[in-house]
């Protein structure tokens, strides 16, 4: 099902974009391609489909591999749950760095434990307080936002 790409060392294969729940969608990504990454059981990669790109991890879940499909990737992409997509994967060495936004890089730097902590989070969780945030509406949800993540910060203790 799955087949070495020629193009970089992408490895192209076909899935149906599965539903889980009410809104959580992704596909199964087979052992072979997995294997044929060659950087252990969730490697970082390139995502293309179609003409959209991202950025993802391929995780165990539910003892198979899969492939996350967010909702943003899924109208950028043109796609739903219950399609059959080619999707080629590349492995990503290149660091993931979320970038701060200003106003919460002050208000880290006025709290430096909460710094310190931040700091030290993984990458995906860095970005579970970075994109509330950013989907902010309007300047006073963003501020209680960024007033939640520091108390949030100080409060994980450390």
């Amino acid at each position: 099902m799955s087949e070495a790409g020629s193009a970089g060392g992408a490895v192209v294969f076909q899935a149906t974009i599965l539903l889980a729940g009410k809104t959580a969608t992704g596909v199964v990504v087979p052992d072979d391609v997995v294997a044929a990454l060659g950087s252990g059981k969730r490697p970082a990669v390139h995502v293309a489909i179609g003409g959209y790109r991202y950025r993802s991890t391929v995780a165990v879940m539910g003892g198979k591999f899969m492939l996350p499909i967010s909702a943003e990737v899924r109208q950028g992409a043109g796609i739903a749950a219950g399609q059959t997509v080619e999707i080629s994967l590349q492995l990503d060495s290149e660091p993931r760095v979320v970038v701060v936004p200003p106003d919460f890089a002050a208000a880290l730097d006025a709290e430096p434990s909460a710094r310190r902590r931040f700091d030290a989070l993984s990458y995906s969780s860095q970005r579970g307080f970075v994109d509330p945030i950013e989907a902010a509406k309007s300047d006073e949800t963003r501020q209680r936002r960024i007033d939640k993540s520091i108390e949030k910060l100080r409060e994980s203790g450390g």
